[in-house]
């Protein structure tokens, strides 16, 4: 078992003894807190018309996306009625998880390194997928690639939405973060 009170994660010790140097360097910072870095990863799972024909796809959802985030997944729920979709108010719908600290750099070590080179047809992600403000943005079309998840045991594969929010100013210093954290960009 690990004793939480001296381990760090191998991201966060990169990035406190390699990156942080690298990107101070690279864009002239004067101060240590102007240097970019990740303020937290959001995990979304939206499950659809599924849910709305069955209630129980849902909590399968949020049960997922708890094993691979390593914390507790909340349901999300629709905010008003669709009668074209069959939607009522409150219904689930999905499930998400906003991960910080220790956990954060756990995932995405484990997305970079182990995840997305189980994506099929894999040839990198998109490096225009930044909102102008340092986030970055992401969909996988399938949750199973991740080692967590029992691939017998799954009823059904979701997409999944990943958002990393970053401290950045600009897209350019978010992609040289996420560049220096070995993020595989197609360009």
């Amino acid at each position: 078992m690990l004793d939480t009170a001296t381990y760090t994660p191998r991201l966060k010790a990169d990035f406190r003894d390699r990156i942080k140097p690298a990107l101070k360097e690279e864009f002239g910072y004067k101060n240590d807190m102007q240097i970019p870095r990740l303020e937290k990863i959001v995990l979304n799972i939206g499950c659809g018309s599924e849910a709305v024909r069955d209630s129980k796809k849902a909590k399968s959802a949020v049960e997922d996306l708890t094993t691979i985030a390593g914390q507790r997944a909340v349901t999300t729920k629709a905010k008003k009625s669709i009668a074209g979709f069959r939607v009522r108010e409150e219904m689930p719908l999905g499930a998400k998880v906003t991960l910080r600290g220790d956990r954060m750099y756990e995932f995405l070590d484990r997305l970079v390194t182990i995840a997305l080179p189980r994506v099929r047809d894999f040839r990198g992600v998109s490096g225009k997928s930044f909102d102008g403000r340092g986030n970055y943005a992401m969909g996988l079309k399938e949750h199973i690639v991740f080692p967590e998840i029992d691939f017998d045991k799954v009823d059904e594969s979701w997409g999944m939405d990943i958002v990393i929010a970053t401290t950045a100013r600009t897209d350019a210093e978010a992609k040289a973060l996420l560049k220096h954290f070995n993020m595989p960009f197609n360009s």
